[in-house]
């Protein structure tokens, strides 16, 4: 009997050594940032803010089907927020203002991943971020929302003394990973932290974005 149990509980460690998988590398992308302003029962999303990300990641597999993942992230997020719109009844208003606000975040997600297929996975979890600074530029356009018609300000405003330091979002994602260890990935991140430092009343103005990137792996068993 004691046998059996010493034969039973190798066999056992060694599905779990199996099963178990430390896989890290870098990866970077696409974002896709927007802005939203609440208060006095009225909101409005900004326009997007086109940036990068930049960082790392690790994955740790705990079976063929379950694993969890924390990344170090650099991003540039924010969003447009209008100041001045123009008005289509008076030809002396023909542009569109904006502030153009620009936070520097060291992002810190983490994730746990379901398996559907060995190469497809999805994930949820939060990313945490540490605002470094923030910065506001005027830009104005034509408001016909053709690309390329905006000009920027010289000057750009530190915000930061108006910026809270933490932006929580959690978010759903999706990753596709081939066998040479090159995977493809992107998630949807809510913001829910309020980044008004001193809001007024009920202000409130969160964070979302769109990560869309790619990363390679190392490691394995």
């Amino acid at each position: 009997m004691k046998k059996l149990l010493l034969i039973a509980a190798v066999a056992v460690m060694g599905i779990s050594a199996q099963a178990q998988e430390f896989r890290f590398g870098p990866k970077a992308g696409y974002s896709y940032s927007t802005l939203k302003l609440k208060g006095d029962g009225q909101s409005e999303t900004s326009d997007p803010l086109h940036t990068f990300y930049i960082g790392g990641m690790a994955e740790y597999k705990l079976s063929d089907k379950f694993a969890l993942q924390g990344e170090l992230l650099y991003s540039q997020l924010g969003g447009k927020v209008k100041i001045a719109e123009a008005d289509p009844s008076d030809p002396g208003t023909f542009l569109n203002f904006k502030s153009k606000e620009t936070f520097h975040t060291l992002l810190i997600p983490v994730s746990a991943k379901y398996f559907i297929t060995e190469g497809l996975s999805v994930s949820a979890g939060a990313s945490f971020g540490l605002i470094l600074s923030a910065k506001a530029k005027l830009s104005t356009d034509f408001g016909i929302g053709l690309p390329g018609l905006e000009l920027n300000s010289d000057k750009e405003v530190d915000i930061k003394d108006q910026t809270s330091t933490l932006n929580i979002a959690p978010f759903l994602g999706a990753e596709y990973a081939l066998e040479n260890g090159l995977f493809f990935d992107a998630r949807y991140n809510l913001g829910v932290s309020n980044l008004a430092k001193h809001p007024v009343g009920n202000e409130k103005t969160t964070n979302s974005f769109i990560q869309v990137g790619v990363g390679f792996k190392f490691g394995g068993n």
